[in-house]
């Protein structure tokens, strides 16, 4: 009969190399598509405020002061709620930027500063305006 071995220090160490080698290489890429990401969740949330928006304006003949009219208001002709839930935060953690009127002559513009919550910046760090 022969005994079981099990595995040398040295097939251990050359296996946790392996993994860390290749962790190295798919990390980066997971978190540049983490950040991909975010972006593209704050847009589809100023997607749907923008069409929420719009519809506040068809019932009520004018955009509201603030986002949060979306979901509840005490104005008469106000059908709402426009949003299904609560004004979200963006990605980061921060409120979005609602001006009303907007910038360039559009009637509201929203936005959001990024990662970094401050103007400008490039890359995750860069401002998303919508209108």
């Amino acid at each position: 009969m022969r005994k079981n071995r099990g595995f040398t220090m040295i097939e251990l160490l050359i296996v946790i190399v392996i993994l860390g080698l290749l962790a190295s290489l798919v990390a980066p890429k997971f978190f540049s598509q983490l950040s991909t990401a975010e972006r593209g969740i704050a847009s589809a949330q100023m997607n749907a405020f923008e069409t929420a928006l719009d519809t506040y304006r068809l019932d009520m003949g004018s955009y509201p002061a603030k986002l949060e009219d979306l979901r509840k208001s005490d104005k008469p002709r106000w059908d709402g709620p426009y949003l299904p839930k609560a004004v979200p935060l963006d990605p980061w953690g921060n409120p979005y930027i609602y001006k009303i009127p907007g910038e360039n002559g559009a009637p509201y513009s929203i936005m959001t500063y990024g990662a970094d919550g401050q103007p400008g910046g490039k890359d995750n760090n860069e401002d998303i305006v919508h209108k």
